[in-house]
């Protein structure tokens, strides 16, 4: 003779109480082991795609109506890309500006010791003149040279480098030939040699009077460049 359960004298299927689960039975209102997880509401889990309407992690900040926002450019084979600030900018030409002198003085000092190792007597005048044409010939071609091939060869400027910029092409992304670099250098010069420095001023502030938040400068148009952030 079987004595039965006690709790259960009639051998009656148990039910397990109200908002519990049965043994096996995954709890309610959650899915069991192996079933995919939600993620919370309004944030995307990991793995789980970026939600609609937000942009990806580290891309630029969305404007109403997918316009690009002031101070990024959409420049072809690169996207859209932040371009450099005016400070950064004039930093960089600043860093430039004694780069090159320093260069200028230490061929300077070259040229003048090699005149004054090979002076003597009366053709020393001669070889002075000589020198200071020198000097004066390979100061103007260190500051057309530095700019212009530092740029069509590299992209960038030691200034800008440092500051983390460069200069691309603005319908390519590439970075400027030897051509378009020697018109951004040149143009600025012409301009202002044949209107007396006042050509130079306005082409240093053009890039207040873009309106199209590229910071493009009067030269930057001409070359058809634009400078970007690294």
């Amino acid at each position: 003779m079987s004595f039965g359960d006690p709790n259960n004298p009639y051998g009656q299927p148990q039910q397990p109480p109200q908002g519990q689960p049965g043994f096996g039975q995954p709890p309610q209102n959650q899915p069991g082991y192996g079933y995919p997880q939600q993620p919370p509401q309004g944030q995307a889990g990991y793995g789980y795609p970026q939600q609609a309407g937000q942009p990806p992690y580290g891309a630029y900040p969305q404007q109403p109506g997918g316009q690009i926002p002031e101070g990024y450019a959409n420049v072809p084979g690169l996207g859209v890309v932040e371009v450099g600030t005016y400070g950064a900018r004039f930093g960089a030409r600043l860093l430039d500006m004694v780069f090159a002198y320093i260069i200028v003085i230490i061929l300077n000092v070259i040229i003048f010791g090699a005149a004054f190792a090979s002076s003597s007597g009366s053709g020393s005048s001669g070889l002075a003149i000589g020198s200071l044409l020198a000097s004066l010939l390979v100061s103007a071609l260190t500051f057309i040279l530095y700019d212009v091939i530092f740029v069509s060869t590299m992209g960038t400027t030691p200034g800008k480098m440092i500051l983390g910029m460069r200069i691309v092409n603005s319908r390519t992304g590439q970075k400027p030939t030897f051509g378009p670099a020697l018109v951004r250098w040149g143009f600025p010069i012409g301009l202002g040699y044949i209107t007396c420095g006042l050509g130079y001023v306005l082409i240093v502030i053009s890039p207040f009077f873009d309106n199209t938040g590229q910071l493009r400068g009067w030269h930057d148009k001409a070359a058809n460049t634009i400078v970007i952030k690294k």
